[in-house]
């Protein structure tokens, strides 16, 4: 269960950190409305966070949910703010899930 926790955390770490992309872009109430939105998502994000540290390591909670965070953040920047996706980019996209998925088969939880 708390790795659920852990993965909806990131989810929501990606989501402060593009609220942040969008009130750059914005300015008067819709620069706030974003505000607004990155402070839920990383209200929500660290209340998950803390409680999926509950039970699972702590240095593979944090290196999962940053993980979760770069790799959502990177994809979105591609998808919605046009960001580019050279080979590099996709490559070491690619070796930083790999590095994901395999903490969560080498943790003991």
């Amino acid at each position: 269960m708390n790795w659920i926790l852990l993965v909806i955390a990131g989810f929501f770490e990606v989501g402060f950190a593009s609220c942040l992309g969008k009130a750059k872009e914005t300015t008067g109430t819709a620069s706030t409305l974003w505000m607004a939105g990155f402070f839920v998502c990383l209200t929500i994000s660290m209340v998950l966070l803390y409680k999926a540290t509950q039970t699972l390591p702590i240095g593979t909670a944090y290196a999962v949910w940053t993980g979760i965070g770069a790799v959502g953040t990177v994809l979105v920047g591609i998808f919605v703010f046009k960001e580019p996706a050279d080979f590099w980019r996709v490559f070491f996209l690619t070796t930083l899930i790999a590095s994901i998925i395999g903490l969560k088969f080498v943790s003991s939880h």
